[in-house]
């Protein structure tokens, strides 16, 4: 091979490698932003939620979650789930209290309902935080199901479709968990589209 040849080989070289440097930089960044491997606040509701906020801190900035928080608020569960914990938490969405009957959540709301309030309430939430791959391992080792007891004191069943975790209460209702690890400073939250309820 040549002086010049070889001078060719390498200036093709240097413009390939650039090439390259300059595809890849928008294409790991866009990895970055996906599939969890952003290292930014997961955004629920339009609104980030800070692992620095407790439970009630930041529902309260998610649009996709006002009536949960008029709920909790209306049952007087705003104390508990500002406490401690450790909480996991399966929150129902807006659109979750609206798949429920008409008049369902208004009647829910009033204060002589307190008691069937709390009930439901207590029933979505589990003592211990449990994140996805938690659950997933405990399906795993459970062969196919995880059973927890809820705060209320009935069970949820957890299960899993391919990536999707599954929520199952006693009446046969399913909950899919649409955003998973939501991380607060007691616990954690898994977004669900579907109200879980207890008998």
């Amino acid at each position: 091979m040549t002086l010049r040849n070889t001078s060719k080989l390498a200036l093709v070289s240097v413009i390939s490698l650039s090439l390259c440097a300059v595809c890849s930089a928008p294409a790991l960044a866009q990895m970055g932003s996906m599939g969890g491997m952003s290292m930014s606040d997961p955004m629920v509701g339009g609104a980030a939620m800070y692992p620095t906020k407790n439970i009630v801190e930041n529902a309260i900035e998610s649009k996709d979650h006002t009536t949960l928080v008029a709920a909790v608020k209306a049952a007087g569960l705003v104390d508990t789930l500002e406490g401690p914990g450790p909480f996991t938490v399966f929150a129902p969405t807006n659109e979750a209290f609206d798949k429920l009957p008409p008049g369902t959540v208004a009647t829910l709301l009033k204060p002589e309902n307190k008691a069937t309030l709390v009930k439901i309430l207590t029933y979505h939430v589990v003592s211990g935080r449990y994140t996805a791959a938690d659950l997933m391992k405990m399906v795993a080792d459970g062969g196919g199901t995880a059973n927890l007891t809820t705060v209320e004191g009935e069970p949820l069943t957890v299960t899993q479709m391919g990536r999707h975790l599954l929520v199952h209460d006693v009446k046969g209702d399913v909950a899919k968990v649409t955003i998973g690890d939501v991380i607060q400073s007691n616990g954690v939250i898994h977004v669900v589209d579907t109200v879980l309820m207890p008998n």
